[in-house]
């Protein structure tokens, strides 16, 4: 049915504007709002498209901002189904601050979700006649969706074969590792968290990818480091990327392009290295663009060419 599905518990309709300078009491006059379909799952989605793969975004949607979502998704040709939902889908706000080059991102809960549609989620990937070949869990949990969510659809979805990526934080995270996942994209604050280490240095960072692969909760981990690029580590390598120099427009959707971009290019059969170099090139696209507006093939296909991926 799919090569791909992306799931997004808790999607958003993300608007963003931009003003010269963030300060409190006074009235910011800010340039004209643009709309773009958001959450996790959703931009991993839109990545894989743009790069012309077989995607379907899985997400749950309620109310008007729902409805804004739906259509925003179909207008850029993302293939999805959405589940129906009570409450209202949050709006995430972000602000880019011209003056300095900053982004300032106000992120909303969620609407609270009962356990029927929490639950159609599990059931709709359960009844996929073929299975995908990437299952691909990004973003947190709204309220009233079970800590173990992650896992429990990690458990569903290994059973049938799919190779599952995660990317989220916290609990939910602790927990899908705990069943085994193919590949995780924690940033270092995540790591830390997870670890409960302080990860001072590179080969820390190294050591406690290590960890979380040789205890089998992981075969890969993602490691990204911003400004300073990122490292992919497996049982038997570890291989290290500077960030592509680029002007950046904004920071906001990098990292689930990042993911989008890698995933696209392992399921087209590309090796870890190659993949690890379009998870970089899809990650800098995204901040040639204001908001979350992501990044295009043609800007993808460009900068893969100037991602320099050294063994580490």
């Amino acid at each position: 049915m799919t090569d791909i599905l992306t799931i997004t518990m808790n999607p958003a309709l993300d608007v963003s504007t931009s003003t010269d300078k963030v300060m409190d009491t006074h009235k910011l006059r800010c340039a004209a709002a643009q709309l773009h379909p958001g959450g996790g799952g959703i931009n991993v989605a839109r990545v894989v498209q743009r790069l012309g793969s077989d995607c379907i975004a899985l997400f749950l949607a309620g109310g008007i901002n729902g409805q804004l979502l739906r259509q925003l998704l179909d207008r850029e040709q993302v293939r999805s189904h959405w589940i129906p939902i009570a409450g209202e889908t949050r709006e995430s706000f972000s602000v880019h601050e011209t003056s300095s080059g900053k982004d300032f991102r106000f992120v909303l809960p969620g609407p609270t979700l009962t356990a029927p549609e929490w639950q159609a989620c599990l059931d709709f990937v359960s009844k996929l006649g073929v299975p995908a070949a990437y299952v691909v869990a990004s973003g947190g949990l709204p309220p009233g969706v079970p800590g173990d969510f992650y896992a429990q659809l990690t458990r569903l979805t290994r059973s049938r074969g799919s190779r599952v990526v995660v990317d989220t934080w916290g609990p939910a995270l602790a927990a899908a590792l705990a069943e085994g996942v193919y590949l995780i994209k924690p940033s270092l604050q995540e790591l830390r968290e997870l670890t409960g280490l302080p990860l001072a240095d590179e080969p820390q960072w190294r050591e406690a990818a290590k960890r979380i692969i040789l205890a089998g909760h992981a075969q890969v981990v993602a490691l990204s480091l911003g400004e300073d690029g990122a490292l992919l580590v497996t049982a038997d390598r570890t291989l290290r990327a500077r960030a592509v120099p680029v002007k950046v427009a904004s920071t906001i959707g990098a990292g689930d392009s990042f993911v989008g971009g890698l995933v696209w290019a392992l399921n087209r059969g590309d090796d870890l290295e190659q993949a690890f170099r379009y998870g970089m090139a899809s990650g800098a696209a995204a901040l040639l663009t204001a908001g979350t507006a992501l990044g295009q093939a043609a800007d993808v296909e460009r900068l893969s060419k100037d991602v320099i991926v050294e063994p580490a």
